[in-house]
């Protein structure tokens, strides 16, 4: 049998970003904010996070009347992952590419170019 991929889709991802936001929620309360943005069924916000659970990013727990969900990992983690695997997909494993093509299209504020040069000096003095 094929081990199932633990890389989250982007909508896996969109139901990771309120479960951080939140740090516990129910499926209604994902459900709900979701709503907000579009319409989506109740039952595949339900699958979705059985999925995330089954894939290690979730942890349940029974509530009174409903599941309680929590993020199994910390979002740091979680994004430094995704990140690291683009760049060895596109990049081939190097990030200079990225930082450039971020700093060529605009991509990056003043602020956040000054606090990226920040980190560099103290990681590389």
């Amino acid at each position: 049998m094929k081990p199932r991929k633990t890389v989250l889709t982007a909508h896996e991802l969109e139901i990771m970003q309120i479960v951080w936001s939140r740090s516990r929620v129910t499926v209604r309360d994902v459900y709900e904010e979701l709503l907000k943005k579009r319409k989506i069924a109740y039952t595949t916000v339900m699958t979705m996070m059985g999925i995330l659970e089954d894939k290690g990013y979730l942890k349940k727990s029974q509530g009174e009347k409903a599941y309680i969900y929590r993020p199994a990992q910390p979002k740091r983690k979680v994004v430094g992952s995704l990140v690291n695997d683009f760049v060895s997909r596109v990049f081939d494993g190097s990030a200079k590419p990225l930082l450039v093509h971020l700093v060529e299209n605009e991509h990056l504020s003043q602020e956040e170019l000054e606090e990226i040069a920040r980190l560099m000096k103290e990681r590389h003095p």
